[in-house]
């Protein structure tokens, strides 16, 4: 009996500690977000045509940033739904982005073919670890994450976005 009461105290005192284990590394997670959002306005790319876009510039209103490739089949059908958002919504003070995990090259035939109102950023392979950092586990493509006017992530969606995503987003901006 005494052999069960000590294993059960050690048992006990196991949990307690995954317990406070988990707790400390969910605080951990939640401290390193606000560092990957202040990273990530800290960041610029340079556009298909040699333009500059610096996030920063974007920082006060609410941001949608869209990592996509000309080789993403889900991404290239969402573009145009992007687009039309954006113009129909640039007027209340919302913003697009688009990192194109993409060669220059690829990125500006393709815009020659469906031209973007929005600033598109080359973000090369890179941008798939970037999306990594905002929230995209697996690195797929599309991945989109709003930020809100306070520049802290709002929203995240790996996959194309729909309609209801957007006035959803709205909504809650």
């Amino acid at each position: 009996m005494k052999r069960r009461s000590v294993w059960m105290a050690g048992l006990a005192a196991a949990a307690g500690a995954a317990g406070v284990g988990a707790a400390l590394w969910r605080q951990q997670a939640q401290s390193e977000m606000p560092s990957t959002a202040t990273a990530f306005w800290r960041r610029g790319f340079d556009g298909p045509h040699n333009e500059r876009i610096e996030l920063a510039d974007f920082r006060g209103r609410p941001l949608l940033v869209n990592f996509w490739a000309t080789w993403c089949p889900p991404c290239v059908e969402e573009l145009p739904l992007l687009n039309a958002f954006y113009q129909a919504h640039a007027a209340q003070g919302w913003q697009v982005v688009g990192l194109a995990v993409d060669q220059v090259e690829a990125v500006r035939g393709f815009m020659g073919k469906l031209p973007l109102a929005f600033p598109v950023g080359m973000a090369g392979f890179a941008g798939i670890e970037l999306s990594r950092e905002l929230g995209n586990p697996n690195g797929g493509l599309p991945f989109t994450v709003v930020f809100g006017s306070d520049g802290a992530v709002q929203h995240r969606r790996v996959g194309p976005v729909t309609a209801d995503d957007l006035a959803l987003w709205v909504q809650g901006a």
